[in-house]
């Protein structure tokens, strides 16, 4: 009798716990599909997923836990579609790469990756590293680190002498020939061979380098370094294996090389054109315009000895240009997904991307679109991520104060959802 009580009692523990709600009670709710907020909602969770959105504070049951956000603005969790997890922006970096081994960068990503989901990033897109990205991505699916949802190029894919060789600024004895192992590509068949190595490696996406940048040990930081049909054999490659692809682009040709190509995504696209923007409004083509990076190395560049002197002039000339591009594009109605380049400046004031694109004329609410619906839209996770509604995976933050009247109110994160488990409150 004693054995068969205590069955009938684990059992209904077990289904009290597995059958236990979470109701928030959101006082403002942006849902990322509506233009209009919503007041005095509730959102109800079951495991890792919304199972409801009522209108009203729903009453919940004995066993349900309630989170009380009756005076905060509540959101779909943000996702930043340009961030580098491994490294961040120091003076005299440049070294660094001489001197840290693997696990010295997974140690110091570990700490990047934790303040990015605590400032409200539950989703990121890694757009290039040397491979710790995967491992720190995997560790975060464990359960291992805290940390937002990882989507990682792994390393970026560049031509010789271009913005993501390895060995740009290296002497002639250490620079070497690295080839489409390391993610350096010459002509079509390179470019097979490199995205089949991401695709190896453990990559969810492929990230290419189509013109120069700005923090490579290289003197242009704008001219074209693909062919176009050097693009267009990594799509098509990229395409046998799922991956999409997005194209660091600052100068222009580069850009319409890229998009013609058929890559997925512009990544910062500096200065780009009038014909650029017009093709990309034709290919249907996003722009990731990394604003924040831009004013990050524009500051960085004016402080002597931040920069090497080789980066030191395409960082005052590359910054300032970012969001004067932005507002044209917007206006232009180019597609926007928000991206950071966190990395470029410090991990976890990805927000102020938010006050940048509305002080560049982007409506608070497009701009809260931009970093949910739009974002998971490029991601290729629309059915899972970006908005509040019912079958969508719990990722949800909360801000106090009110961001469509106050853009300061994105840096007053105050809850964070991921996948139904509370990281902060």
């Amino acid at each position: 009798m004693k054995q068969f009580l205590f069955v009938i009692s684990i059992c209904f523990v077990t289904s009290a716990v597995f059958c236990q709600k979470t109701f928030i009670w959101c006082g403002t709710l942006i849902d990322g599909i509506s233009d209009e907020p919503r007041k005095n909602m509730t959102i109800i969770i079951e495991k890792d997923k919304i199972t409801g959105v009522e209108n009203g504070f729903s009453k919940a049951g004995a066993t349900d836990k309630v989170i009380d956000l009756k005076t905060k603005t509540v959101t779909p969790g943000w996702i930043d579609m340009h961030v580098h997890m491994e490294n961040e922006t120091k003076k005299g970096n440049v070294a660094d790469k001489f001197i840290q081994n693997p696990p010295d960068i997974a140690f110091e990503s570990v700490g990047y990756a934790k303040v990015t989901l605590m400032a409200g990033f539950t989703t990121v897109r890694d757009l290039g590293g040397n491979g710790v990205n995967i491992s720190l991505r995997n560790a975060i699916n464990k359960g291992l680190v805290i940390g937002p949802r990882i989507y990682t190029a792994g390393k970026s894919i560049a031509t010789t002498g271009g913005h993501a060789d390895p060995t740009n600024g290296y002497r002639k004895d250490l620079m070497g020939d690295p080839g489409p192992k390391e993610g350096v590509i010459n002509g079509p068949d390179d470019a097979y061979h490199a995205v089949r190595q991401r695709y190896k490696d453990g990559s969810d996406l492929i990230k290419i380098t189509a013109t120069g940048g700005v923090l490579s040990q290289a003197k242009d930081g704008a001219n074209a370094q693909f062919t176009e049909e050097e693009v267009k054999a990594i799509v098509t490659a990229a395409k046998d294996y799922g991956f999409k692809v997005a194209a660091h682009a600052h100068g222009a040709e580069g850009i319409k090389r890229a998009v013609r190509g058929g890559v997925n995504s512009i990544e910062h696209g500096t200065f780009m054109d009038d014909e650029g923007m017009k093709l990309m409004k034709q290919y249907g083509t996003w722009y990731v315009p990394t604003i924040t990076a831009g004013k990050s190395v524009g500051d960085s560049a004016k402080i002597p000895g931040y920069y090497t002197d080789i980066v030191t002039p395409k960082a005052l000339a590359t910054g300032p240009q970012i969001q004067r591009t932005f507002a044209k594009a917007y206006k232009e109605g180019v597609k926007i997904a928000f991206g950071t380049d966190a990395g470029v400046y410090k991990h976890g004031l990805n927000w102020l991307e938010f006050t940048y694109m509305i002080e560049a004329g982007m409506k608070p609410m497009d701009a809260i679109k931009s970093a949910t619906a739009n974002a998971a839209e490029l991601l290729g996770e629309k059915e899972r991520l970006g908005t509040i509604e019912i079958n969508k995976l719990a990722d949800i933050v909360a801000v106090d104060g009110d961001p469509l009247n106050d853009a300061k109110a994105f840096g007053k994160v105050v809850f964070v959802m991921k996948g139904g488990v509370v990281y902060k409150q």
